[in-house]
């Protein structure tokens, strides 16, 4: 999966960081975490109320996921390379944070929930350890969880078979209470995201 940013997914980045740079400017003052920022975010109407199944087939709703800083990503169980990557990434991380004693979690959110069922998912979580936290849903709960979070994903019309999803790679820390924080691209390395986390962790 060589080519995830088509021109639709680029116009959605680029209005993503767009957005978050008004935010930054309006909403800076008084913003508690501003010193743990990346400089491109402060903090806004990212995330939302869901309802999901994780890999075990049980509902679980945001509350209960973002009970802990959380790192979220989208994608899809059968992405070749850039998934699994972004994914041992973020799971490396909350390793990194746990030995810290920081108690946070990685999730994935499947953009492609047609093959991803609760049991490909646990299958497929079962690859990073017991870090990873699978959660799909109905095209529809997972069509509104990603308008949530701003991400872009595009599943090829009358998709069968051997097929790839074309999506947003941002990861999203949501903090318990407090929601969205800051995202990550997929140049940063775990320690700095783990280091990232400890400073908003800190400052809450």
């Amino acid at each position: 999966m060589t080519k995830l940013y088509a021109s639709a997914g680029a116009i959605a980045i680029a209005a993503f960081f767009g957005w978050s740079a008004f935010h930054l400017w309006s909403g800076r003052l008084g913003d508690a975490f501003a010193d743990c920022r990346s400089g491109n975010v402060a903090g806004a109407a990212i995330g939302g109320p869901f309802e999901l199944l994780d890999q075990n087939g049980a509902t679980v709703t945001d509350t209960q996921i973002f009970a802990k800083p959380t790192l979220v990503y989208f994608g899809f169980a059968s992405c070749p390379d850039v998934c699994p990557l972004d994914n041992a990434r973020n799971v490396e991380a909350v390793q990194m944070l746990a030995n810290e004693g920081i108690d946070a979690a990685a999730v994935f959110i499947s953009v492609d929930p047609a093959r991803d069922t609760p049991a490909v998912l646990k299958d497929y979580v079962a690859n990073f350890g017991d870090t990873l936290i699978g959660l799909t849903g109905t095209p529809e709960q997972i069509k509104a969880a990603a308008a949530a979070f701003k991400v872009y994903y595009q599943v090829p019309a009358a998709a069968t078979g051997d097929y790839e999803v074309d999506h947003t790679t941002l990861t999203y820390l949501m903090m318990p209470k407090t929601g969205f924080v800051d995202f990550f691209q997929r140049q940063t390395t775990s320690a700095d995201m783990a280091g990232k986390v400890s400073c908003f962790v800190k400052a809450s």
